[in-house]
């Protein structure tokens, strides 16, 4: 029996490219950087991407390292990406995502090598963001409301 749960946020555009984003109770600013137009007020969308995946995989990491017997002193992901600029341009017919995202992680522990291995294999198996990163999903436009701003001000 499938345990799908439903997973929501919303992104509302402010002034210039400001993006405030919302998930249930808390908030979120993604900006660009001003060499892209924006006001440098938070990460940009690409950025949020690869934090989005570091901080997926200290999750499964934090969650997971008991049951591998692996202690954890401390865990952090270096995550990069590379992104063609010309593709979000339209400067080239290159795609406008990353074409290669790498990522290190660092792990102070003290178990064997061996559990570490096992874990980390498991833990690159169970990362639902690394998934959605890796493997196609339906994405869709799902509806379009258009809103008349001249009634809505009536």
């Amino acid at each position: 029996m499938a345990n799908v749960q439903t997973f929501k946020a919303t992104a509302h555009l402010q002034d210039g490219v400001k993006v405030k984003a919302t998930a249930r109770q808390f908030e979120l600013t993604i900006d660009e950087p001003k060499s892209l137009g924006g006001t440098d007020t938070g990460m940009n969308p690409v950025e949020a991407l690869l934090a989005s995946l570091g901080a997926c995989q200290s999750i499964v990491a934090r969650v997971y390292a008991p049951k591998f017997d692996v202690k954890l002193d401390d865990f952090q992901v270096e995550v990069e990406g590379d992104l063609d600029l010309d593709g979000f341009f339209n400067k080239s017919e290159v795609r406008p995502g990353y074409s290669d995202i790498r990522y290190t992680f660092k792990i102070k522990t003290d178990s064997p090598k061996e559990k570490v291995d096992a874990f980390v294999q498991f833990l690159e198996s169970k990362c639902p963001v690394g998934d959605s990163i890796a493997n196609p999903v339906n994405v869709k436009l799902e509806r379009i409301i258009i809103e008349n701003t001249e009634s809505a001000a009536l």
